[in-house]
């Protein structure tokens, strides 16, 4: 129907993705056949052939919107901007790199609007099996998420998985700061929300190159926990509120 709010937004930060960029929103699109779908395309600034690539494919994917970052603001900021810009109360977003198989979209999305689901479940994020990353990086991620997860007690096992499907208006209640994405289970527990996870399967990239390091990603995480844990030593809650 002409003008109707879709049922659901995909959220796709993409930077010097080209040659990922159009079989992914492709990919996308297959998997939400018969589903009233956006796909949100963020391109952040890119250097490479993404914008063009992802411009190319939009007469093919009518669903497609594409929105460019003028400057580089990195991966949550560009999640941020999907999500802003996205027109359904329920958003999915998976990283640009395809190593996130689209088909574990709906599956994220049925579980967090199923009839049967808690009260205030916000988010569903997924868990990668099968991980298909070098074994450093696998590695430094295990660790990570161990430190993270005793400091935090988000209950993740996984943060860095790019797929999750979300309630846009509670992400929007959620304080923003750079690298916010591989926080959010922590962030949604200290709204009051709850966060449940799923299996999810994963692929090696097939173009394009890592935009993290270990080395990066360790210094970035350390500042940023210290960071989740002092809002989290802040959060009082209401236990809900009422109009009177």
């Amino acid at each position: 129907m002409a003008g109707r709010t879709p049922d659901v937004s995909i959220v796709v930060p993409m930077h010097n993705e080209e040659g990922n960029a159009a079989a992914l929103v492709r990919e996308i699109a297959a998997a939400l056949d018969g589903r009233h779908f956006e796909i949100v395309a963020v391109n952040d600034a890119s250097r490479d052939g993404t914008l063009s690539e992802l411009t190319e494919i939009k007469g093919e994917v009518p669903q497609l919107r594409i929105v460019s970052h003028r400057r580089n603001a990195g991966q949550s900021r560009a999640v941020r901007t999907g999500i802003l810009a996205a027109r359904a109360p329920i958003v999915a977003t998976l990283d640009g790199d395809g190593q996130n198989p689209p088909a574990d979209l709906p599956a994220l999305v049925d579980a967090l609007s199923r009839a049967d689901a808690p009260e205030g479940l916000a988010m569903v994020g997924g868990r990668r099996v099968g991980r298909q990353d070098s074994a450093g990086k696998k590695l430094a991620s295990r660790l990570g998420n161990g430190v993270r997860k005793r400091l935090l007690n988000d209950d993740a096992d996984d943060t860095g998985c790019g797929i999750k499907a979300l309630r846009r208006e509670s992400y929007l209640m959620l304080p923003f700061f750079d690298h916010q994405h591989r926080f959010l289970p922590a962030l949604m527990k200290r709204e009051g929300f709850l966060v449940e996870f799923r299996d999810v399967s994963h692929r090696p990239r097939t173009a394009g190159k890592s935009k993290y390091t270990n080395i990066g990603r360790l210094f970035a995480s350390i500042s940023d926990m210290m960071g989740v844990m002092w809002l989290n030593s802040r959060a009082r809650q209401t236990g809900g509120w009422d109009e009177v």
